[in-house]
């Protein structure tokens, strides 16, 4: 009789304490993950423009001061088109997260038919969005000359606009097939397209306005031309490698006429809220430098140096705050509130760090990174833009929390809310105190950007304080009679997680913040 096999010791549990530094670290890498080619896809959209302006300059005073005028009119209305479609990337994430995590088949094809539909209605969105923005640009272009504006000016501004608005249409297409890509988690070929596109908008500047390689000699008008092209060829080659995607081919559909109703409406819906305020984050700033400059030439001279500056480090927290948004989509759809409170910590964590990197080469190399902009005789406008500097060291984290704060509430769908604060933080605090500290306080400039600060930091507060509020309702939490947004502290709950043969548990899975590829 044979002898019977005594039962295999069970293999013991092994638990895993993750602290809050582990945490902390591993959701950072999955949200730099998403964030770090946005962030490089804006800085070199920012370089884009920025050839545009050189060749402008290399045009003369006359051609830089028209080709400006037309480029503030243009680039008011594209970024409020681009805000139009900018909720797309969080309803496909939402929906995408939907469809990854259903267990039936049917469930997981609807979800995927809400991607399409999405697509579509986007795409129709920005058709609109462009064809109107096309439309304003030029009758704008015509009413600047009861403004005040030198006719001369005027004159040569007109031919560029007719020229770019033609481009603002493709312009949005891209932004939509944009953002379908990066709610998928998918936005590697940004980079490579919009790098590829500066080195053909540059070329083509510059045969364009000189009439080199046949091509005609347009002068000005050669780079609006050029723009549209770009923006054409630009969308058209996104377009073709995300039809090359084997993930994204299958949901991308430019059939718009069987966009529904219901999703175009939805899609309008959230998407003017972020428009207005893109907009009237624009015009606030407008604002602001027309107050600095009642102070003289140099004191504008240093605001606007360190004002692209402080623009030029905020493409980061566009990238940031596009990733932390998409997250908290994703992590809502799968009803994970806990990942969502983390993201905002998370992003939060990521910034501060990068600010404090930034803020050492101001404090250590202000003239250095002065120079590009600033020539070393003029000795005012160095002197107050590197005490502009110091502000801005701070100004900056909080410009940055404040743009995290409206992707976080898009990632809620709260886009009006983030509107309405917006308003407040700019417009009922910001814009008052920069007049009272500039000119009743005869601080000038220095009072000016000390009122710029107080309006973006209490707009971040308030922002951040009313995404806390919202997860809280999300999560049938009760709200405190003034709850104040969850601390750095938030993300540093132990939580013990178990792993048993190598595999983790279902509740370490469910609470990851999960980045690209994962």
């Amino acid at each position: 009789m044979p002898i019977p096999k005594p039962n295999p010791k069970p293999k013991p549990t092994r638990i895993r304490i993750r602290t809050p530094l582990r945490t902390l670290l591993r959701d950072s890498r999955a949200l730099a993950a998403l964030a770090v080619p946005l962030a490089l896809t804006q800085l070199a959209q920012v370089a884009l423009t920025t050839t545009d302006t050189v060749m402008m300059g290399l045009m003369g005073v006359e051609a830089l001061a028209a080709g400006g005028l037309a480029m503030v009119i243009f680039n008011q209305l594209r970024t409020m088109g681009v805000g139009m479609v900018t909720a797309v990337g969080n309803q496909v994430a939402a929906a995408a997260a939907r469809a990854e995590s259903a267990d039936a088949d049917a469930s997981r094809d609807e979800a995927d038919e809400d991607v399409r539909d999405l697509v579509r209605a986007a795409l129709t969105l920005a058709t609109l969005a462009g064809l109107t923005g096309a439309v304003l640009m030029v009758l704008i272009g015509h009413a600047v000359a009861w403004l005040g504006q030198d006719a001369a000016v005027v004159d040569a501004a007109q031919p560029l606009l007719y020229a770019m608005a033609p481009g603002l249409v493709p312009c949005l297409w891209f932004q939509a097939i944009r953002q379908f890509t990066v709610g998928m988690r998918r936005p590697q070929a940004l980079l490579r397209i919009t790098l590829a596109a500066l080195a053909v908008n540059a070329a083509l500047n510059w045969a364009l306005i000189h009439g080199t390689w046949l091509l005609p000699e347009l002068g000005l008008p050669g780079i609006g031309v050029s723009t549209s092209l770009v923006y054409l060829v630009s969308c058209l080659v996104l377009y073709a490698s995300t039809a090359r995607d084997p993930q994204l081919a299958p949901l991308l559909d430019i059939r718009i006429w069987k966009t529904r109703k219901n999703t175009l409406r939805r899609l309008t819906g959230l998407g003017t809220p972020i428009a207005a305020t893109y907009g009237s984050e624009a015009g606030f700033f407008s604002v602001v430098a027309l107050i600095v400059g009642t102070f003289g030439s140099s004191a504008l001279a240093a605001h606007t140096a360190v004002n692209q500056l402080v623009y030029i480090v905020f493409q980061i927290a566009v990238g940031l705050s596009h990733a932390a948004s998409i997250n908290v989509s994703r992590e809502l759809a799968l009803g994970r509130t806990d990942a969502a409170r983390r993201l905002k910590n998370t992003a939060l964590a990521c910034a501060a760090t990068v600010m404090a990197a930034v803020t050492a080469v101001y404090v250590l190399t202000p003239q250095l990174v002065l120079r590009p902009f600033l020539s070393p005789s003029e000795h005012q406008a160095i002197s107050l833009a590197t005490d502009l500097l110091l502000i801005a060291a701070v100004l900056q984290f909080f410009d940055c929390a404040q743009n995290i704060g409206v992707g976080l509430l898009r990632g809620l769908d709260d886009t009006k809310g983030g509107f309405h604060v917006t308003l407040v933080g700019y417009w009922l605090i910001g814009l008052p105190a920069a007049w009272l500290l500039g000119h009743l306080a005869g601080l000038h400039t220095t009072g000016v950007w000390l009122g710029l600060l107080t309006g973006l930091a209490a707009t971040a507060l308030l922002l951040l304080r009313r995404y806390h509020r919202g997860l809280a309702r999300r999560a049938g939490e009760p709200l405190p009679a003034a709850a104040a947004p969850a601390g750095p502290a938030d993300a540093g709950a132990q939580t013990p997680v178990r792993a048993h043969e190598g595999h983790a548990d279902p509740e370490e899975v469910q609470t990851d913040t999960a980045g690209p590829g994962r």
